[in-house]
């Protein structure tokens, strides 16, 4: 396929600034970035350009569980447990109970529908409960890069429902598609071994979070690098460890390594700012080369024969299957209103997680496996594109987004040490009505005021400095309280407070 190195590395270089522009002009127009990847794979595949012959699903089952340990690390780490705690029983019941309804509701349906059109091979039960639990799971690679890159802010809690479900509902998702394939090889399967299966890998993967987590933190905040630019190298080399070691061990690592995100981005690190830049770019990439190996993957004109079936089932599910399962899931709780369980209903995205668990089937050498794979490829392209550009103006139109929180536009932290308070300030006429110099403003004892953007620009001020309005001034305060009292007596209501 390739004559030497420089053309894979030519190759691979445009396959990424295609991936770029094209999510950055599928981003003007409304389309997930996610779609555009996959298309760009398409394209180079074999049925169109020809020019990447890709046709491996052992090589891109890899490069999927690698993209999704780094993925779910990074989704973990941005992930506030503040947040996640109060929906924390929601987001389980979702992630267990909502993917074995979502399999059985879902997998039924698609055995009585083979059986039903004329011109495709009726499935067996067991190959319908697998094709279905192969997508039972939302990918958490579309759920985090959609919701955070549309700057969607919701309310009743329901981005962190659904970044934790969709972070957390990959094991049950997994068992279950090891276990039918397990069972149709080999004409058994015990329901009994299957549970213990599972508790086994969700009691590792708590085990190995926690050791990992706690360990991880130990170790960044004592070891004292000279060079900053290793302590994100650090913590992917443990990202990558825990995954490793707890599926080594028979845990899920999925799971694991997404509460290591959790418990490492919500503990005190060191250089925290840099290390969540990092992360954040580390897993754009890994989803673009996801996205791209799975596009190479699949042959398009093999789409076309399976577009009713596949059209057919994946209405099913935005529609029926997975409103029923999320509102009989929530039904014991009262934190959701009836819009904010049909919000969660709509954005059970799919993504890479199916097509990556389509590969099972294909290994294994099931007899329908090509037929699922095309099936749930299929069906993932229409989640992406139904529900993917719709997750904004569902929002708004069922009246669940709120005004963003204030953005942090100095991007400074202190070191864990100093024991202060760092605030940002707007400048408005009802501040500079106290005077327009910085020394005028009445700010308490050991309070600075130690830089000032204006017009995009930064500088340190002096006590003669002039202000403006729409100034933002950065203030650093050993007393928090009497600082929020003179910010009241400047007339100050715009501005945030970041303790140390």
């Amino acid at each position: 396929m390739f004559q030497n190195s420089e053309e894979v590395l030519l190759i691979g270089s445009i396959l990424l600034f295609f991936s770029v522009f094209a999510g950055k002009a599928g981003y003007r127009f409304g389309l997930p970035a996610l779609l555009l990847f996959l298309g760009v794979g398409m394209i180079f595949g074999s049925d169109f350009l020809g020019i990447i012959k890709f046709d491996n699903p052992d090589i891109a089952q890899f490069i999927g569980m690698l993209a999704l340990s780094i993925i779910l690390f990074s989704g973990g780490m941005d992930t506030k447990f503040s947040d996640v705690k109060p929906i924390m029983s929601q987001g389980v019941i979702l992630a267990t109970v909502g993917v074995l309804m979502t399999t059985f509701i879902t997998g039924m349906f698609i055995y009585w529908l083979c059986g039903t059109i004329a011109g495709y091979e009726a499935l067996t039960i067991p190959e319908s409960l697998l094709m279905a639990a192969v997508m039972s799971s939302t990918d958490s690679a579309s759920v985090f890069s959609i919701l955070r890159s549309k700057g969607v802010y919701l309310k009743e809690k329901l981005r962190p429902t659904l970044e934790l479900e969709s972070g957390s509902n990959d094991p049950m998702a997994y068992m279950l598609t090891i276990l039918l394939i397990s069972y149709i090889q080999n004409g058994e399967m015990s329901v009994g071994e299957g549970i213990i299966a599972l508790i086994i890998q969700l009691g590792l993967g708590a085990l190995a979070v926690y050791i990992f987590g706690k360990v991880s933190v130990f170790i960044i905040n004592k070891i004292d690098i000279d060079n900053e630019s290793l302590y994100p190298i650090l913590i992917l080399a443990t990202a990558s460890l825990t995954f490793s070691a707890t599926t080594l061990c028979q845990g899920n690592g999925y799971l694991a390594v997404y509460i290591a995100g959790l418990i490492v981005g919500n503990a005190r690190i060191v250089h925290k700012k840099s290390i969540s830049t990092f992360f954040d770019g580390f897993a754009w990439l890994w989803q673009i080369v996801m996205f791209l190996s799975l596009g190479l993957l699949v042959n398009p004109k093999e789409l076309l024969p399976v577009a009713i079936i596949g059209l057919t089932v994946g209405v099913f599910m935005i529609l029926l299957a997975r409103p029923i399962t999320v509102f009989l899931c929530l039904l014991p709780f009262r934190n959701f209103s009836t819009r904010g369980k049909m919000y969660i209903s709509w954005v059970g995205l799919r993504g890479a997680v199916p097509i990556i668990f389509a590969t099972y089937p294909l290994t294994a050498g099931i007899e329908h496996a090509g037929l699922i794979f095309n099936v749930v490829f299929f069906i993932t392209i229409l989640s992406l594109v139904v529900q993917g550009t719709t997750v904004t103006s569902v929002a708004k139109w069922l009246k669940l987004t709120e005004e963003p929180e204030r953005k942090d536009v100095f991007g400074i932290e202190l070191p864990d040490g100093v024991k202060s308070a760092m605030s940002e300030m707007d400048v408005t006429p009802a501040v500079l009505e106290h005077g327009n110099k910085l020394v005028e403003l009445k700010l308490p004892d050991h309070t600075l005021a130690v830089m000032v953007m204006r017009d995009g620009r930064y500088f340190i001020p002096k006590g003669n400095t002039i202000l403006k309005e729409n100034d933002k001034l950065l203030m650093i305060s050993d007393d928090d309280e009497a600082l929020l009292q003179a910010y009241e007596a400047l007339g100050v209501t715009d501005y945030t407070m970041r303790k140390n």
